[in-house]
Formats: C-alpha cells, sequence, structure tokens
C-alpha cells in the first residue's frame, strides 16, 4: 500500500497518479471481502465489494477518457455542417 501512496502523491504522470488510486480502490474490494469473512456477513459485503469496485472501474474509464481527450464521434473537431 505505501508504494501506491508513494506513486499517488509524486506522479509523475497523471496516468500513475490514476493507475495508483485503483490500485488502492482494488485493495479496499478485497479488503472488505476479508472483513465479511472476519464478521462471518460475507455475503453483505461481497455487495458492498461489487459496488465499489465497479466505482472504481467506471471512474478509472471516465478519467482515461477525460485525458484521452477523444474527438465528438462522427466527425472530426472543427468541422462545419
Amino acid at each position: 500500500m505505501i508504494p501506491a501512496i508513494y506513486r499517488l502523491a509524486v506522479g509523475p504522470t497523471t496516468i500513475d497518479r490514476i493507475v495508483a488510486v485503483n490500485i488502492i480502490g482494488t485493495k479496499t474490494a478485497v479488503l472488505l471481502v476479508i472483513i465479511g469473512t472476519i464478521f462471518g456477513r460475507v455475503d453483505m459485503f461481497v455487495d458492498f465489494a461489487l459496488a465499489y469496485a465497479l466505482l472504481n472501474f467506471i471512474g478509472s474509464l471516465a478519467a482515461a477518457r477525460y485525458l484521452h481527450k477523444t474527438p465528438p464521434a462522427g466527425g472530426q473537431v472543427g468541422e462545419n455542417e
């Protein structure tokens, strides 16, 4: 966890920071499942872990798409219709 936090703080690029946040989110989801086994409520904690992992994945996709800066679908940037 310490290397991921270091990579999140230092960088050097934005992609490194996104990957670090994704690693921390994945470890958190695994930690939720482990906590569920400790408390004997795996069914509840697995639901939480799946929801958290899905939000983590969607957030990573949104950040990657935002940073990629794709042109609008169906045309080029600056095209007049």
